[in-house]
Parts: structure tokens; C-alpha cells; sequence
């Protein structure tokens, strides 16, 4: 028999979730921007909700990242991050636009005016 591979987790993701496969909010996305909010945490959410919150304490984050950090799929924080944000314990916002591209005659132009600076 072999050992459990590193680093995967011993409960599956779907049971962080309690076994709820679709978020509430489908308009979560995976870049979409996650913060605390100001809601008391009522007692009995499961531990995987509280260590998302406990991740986000230290400000924003994108639910991917958020992902990441609690080593769970993005499928899941979604479900947690929906579930969380009906209760109003997390905000979510849409992910930032892309910035439209700038001209490559306007970079051209801030170059050479700070190399004139420089010399």
C-alpha cells in the first residue's frame, strides 16, 4: 500500500463544500475580487468556509488566488465564496477590466523624455 501523495488534502473538495456542486452566484468568476465583510461569523460554518475567511482577513483577493492558498479547486471556493457572500460574510466584485493598450508612440515618447532626464 502507498501513502497519501503530498500536499493533496484528506477530505475531498466537494465534502468542503458540503456536497453542493454549483455556486449560488454563478456570475462568480475565477478573477472575480473577494473581501471580508462586516457580518458576525455565526457559529457552525464549516472549516473550510472560516479558513477562506481567515485568508481574506488580510484584505482583497481574486477567488482563484483564494484557491490557491486554501490548496482547494476553484469549483469549490466558488460554492464557498457563493455561499458566503448570501450571508454576507464575503463581498464579491466583478474582475478588473484589462487596461486598454497604450500607443507604442506614446511609450516611445515617456522613454525619451526620461532618458533626457537622465542625462
Amino acid at each position: 500500500m502507498t501513502g497519501r501523495p503530498a500536499g493533496r488534502p484528506l477530505v475531498p473538495a466537494y465534502l468542503s463544500t458540503g456536497g453542493v456542486a454549483r455556486p449560488s452566484r454563478p456570475q462568480l468568476e475565477r478573477l472575480s475580487v473577494l473581501t471580508r465583510g462586516d457580518a458576525p461569523v455565526p457559529a457552525g460554518l464549516p472549516a473550510a468556509a472560516l479558513a477562506l475567511l481567515d485568508v481574506l482577513e488580510g484584505g482583497a483577493l481574486a477567488l482563484v488566488e483564494a484557491a490557491a492558498l486554501l490548496r482547494l479547486p476553484v469549483s469549490a471556493v466558488r460554492v464557498l465564496a457563493a455561499d458566503l457572500a448570501d450571508r454576507d460574510l464575503v463581498l464579491a466584485r466583478a474582475p478588473i477590466p484589462p487596461a486598454d493598450r497604450f500607443e507604442p508612440d506614446l511609450l516611445k515618447r515617456v522613454a525619451d523624455g526620461l532618458r533626457a532626464l537622465k542625462h
